[in-house]
């Protein structure tokens, strides 16, 4: 059995009616972060603590992953709007 991907699909969950429903991911690796800024992977990499995103480390060493808070990705690109 292959391990399940956090991004590759979208989950789904039973409610309590017992109907499904679509259970958005919670975290995002750098490439998918970097698509939705439409900005480099490096440029993530680069400028996530600058910008107080806080990234978790899975893995060692070159094969290592980084994944960041969905939520903290938007609370951080709502704060970015010109008024």
């Amino acid at each position: 059995m292959e391990p399940q991907s956090h991004f590759d699909e979208t989950r789904t969950d039973m409610n309590s009616s017992g109907r499904r429903r679509s259970v958005e991911p919670v975290l995002m690796d750098t490439a998918e972060v970097a698509a939705m800024l439409n900005m480099s992977t490096s440029w993530v990499y680069r400028e996530a603590s600058k910008l107080g995103l806080k990234g978790y480390k899975l893995g060692r060493g070159r094969n290592a992953k980084v994944l960041y808070k969905r939520s903290e990705i938007f609370k951080w690109l709502e704060q970015q709007k010109i008024h």
